[in-house]
């Protein structure tokens, strides 16, 4: 058995008010509980055949108990053991951490649990509560969030598979030169794709999001720069495989399959690119396989996008191309997830897929996930996107920010070639020069939270 390691600081919680832990717990879970709640009014009101009736009768019991757990937080109870509902037995690790806390005389409530933990949790309870019903056990109850912010990102979709077909005009080329300034342009584009997460932006327009995806950042955004020290790593490698554990789907994963499509079509880096998926509904807009086949037959139906998106025939076309090409890697195997392409909701997914679904941290992965780091570890480089993945690669611990991300990663240092690409939208993040977070405090006290700045952090395989 493999020692469990632990952050010689403390775990971000909510029992301290000034963290955004305390925030999320009082205001933005609660409001994403509220519009499941809302969705399954919603969907209520069109279940009117009588044959429908059982079917809208679970689903009032499942209000009941989304209500339940708003109330449950909001006035920070102890958190109940998770029952089982035949999905994959990851109570286990759930409920051993409540057991483990009750017996040493401090059972875990909502604000003095860890932040990770507790989220974690919320999410895991919420899908079990849907999987123990007969109607709803495969039902994502983020699709229409996830399919309508998808919808309004038209533009920026259309702009970059215009610069991609320029690209792809020009054919490959060997000029080192132009190799890096496309891998950095490339993690740019997946860096900043992460700024539309809807777990953490609750309330978009459909102008707000357009807004996200055409911003220009410039270097003095990315708080950690280590654009080079990936470059340095990518262009030793010839016909590798890239591994990417995805975040957020819509244009997030488009912006991934962007990054993917340059490293087969344009570089002689890679020849194969595995993306990891999660297998429930995950913090809102999490990629599912399912998630991932929509993708693409909503980017080739030429219905998809709204009638005004202003899109010109020649973007149009671009589009098309390129995404045809996207299906044509997956039908080849160069494209491809770590779990089957038609895994539904509720089928059990082995260690590889379900492990992204539970609460431990990543330095836990050489206890908890052997076998998922073993995979892992057959990859020339895995990159990590988004924040969530940044808070388990650090084990959203109360990091100095001057922590160096190597550090921070424990036990995970050097087992792979690691990348992580995140915009900050928690508390946590480290790497930082001296000086460098109490400026930021000063200039903008959201840094930390508001997605404006961003870290990218490498670390080799040692």
């Amino acid at each position: 058995m493999v020692a469990r390691w632990t952050p010689p600081v403390s775990l971000s919680s909510a029992s301290d008010k000034t963290s955004f832990a305390y925030e999320s717990t009082v205001k933005r879970w609660p409001t994403i509980l509220t519009g499941i709640i809302d969705e399954l009014a919603r969907i209520n009101g069109s279940l009117l055949a009588p044959e429908d009736d059982d079917k809208v009768k679970e689903s009032k019991e499942l209000i009941s108990k989304l209500a339940e757990l708003i109330y449950e937080m909001r006035h920070d109870r102890e958190l109940p053991l998770l029952p089982a509902t035949g999905l994959p037995d990851d109570i286990t690790e759930y409920n051993a951490e409540l057991e483990s806390a009750r017996s040493a005389g401090t059972p875990l409530r909502w604000f003095n649990a860890s932040w990770l933990y507790a989220e974690c949790y919320m999410y895991r309870r919420v899908r079990g509560l849907f999987a123990s019903t007969s109607h709803w056990a495969t039902f994502d109850c983020f699709a229409s969030q996830k399919i309508e912010a998808f919808r309004s990102s038209s533009k920026g979709i259309h702009t970059l598979a215009t610069a991609v077909a320029e690209l792809v005009k020009k054919g490959k080329t060997d000029d080192e030169a132009v190799l890096h300034a496309d891998w950095q342009a490339m993690l740019e584009v997946c860096l900043w794709g992460n700024a539309t997460d809807l777990s953490l932006l609750t309330s978009l327009t459909h102008e707000q999001i357009q807004e996200l995806q055409s911003v220009e950042r410039g270097s003095k955004f990315v708080l950690k720069d280590d654009f080079l020290k990936s470059w340095e790593h990518i262009k030793s490698l010839k016909d590798a495989r890239i591994d990417i554990v995805l975040d957020n789907s819509g244009f997030e994963l488009f912006s991934d399959l962007v990054l993917a499509d340059w490293l087969l079509t344009l570089s002689p880096y890679a020849s194969e690119v595995v993306f990891h998926p999660k297998l429930m509904p995950w913090f809102v807009s999490d990629v599912q396989p399912h998630d991932f086949t929509l993708t693409l037959s909503s980017l080739l139906d030429p219905t998809f996008f709204p009638s005004t998106n202003g899109a010109t025939e020649e973007e149009k076309v671009a589009l098309k191309e390129m995404v045809q090409r996207w299906q044509r890697y997956v039908d080849e195997g160069k494209f491809r997830l770590s779990t089957p392409l038609d895994l539904q909701m509720g089928d059990k997914g082995g260690e590889l897929a379900d492990s992204w679904t539970t609460a431990y941290p990543y330095s836990d992965l050489p206890e908890k996930a052997p076998a998922l780091l073993a995979e892992l570890q057959k990859s020339s480089l895995v990159i990590f996107k988004g924040d969530l993945n940044y808070r388990k690669l650090t084990s959203d611990a109360n990091w100095s920010p001057t922590t160096p991300f190597e550090t921070a990663l424990g036990p995970l240092r050097g087992l792979f070639p690691l990348l992580s690409l995140r915009t900050c939208k928690a508390d946590v993040c480290v790497g930082l020069a001296e000086g460098r977070a109490e400026e930021l405090d000063q200039e903008d006290p959201k840094w930390r939270i508001n997605g404006k700045y961003a870290v990218v952090s490498f670390v080799p395989r040692e």
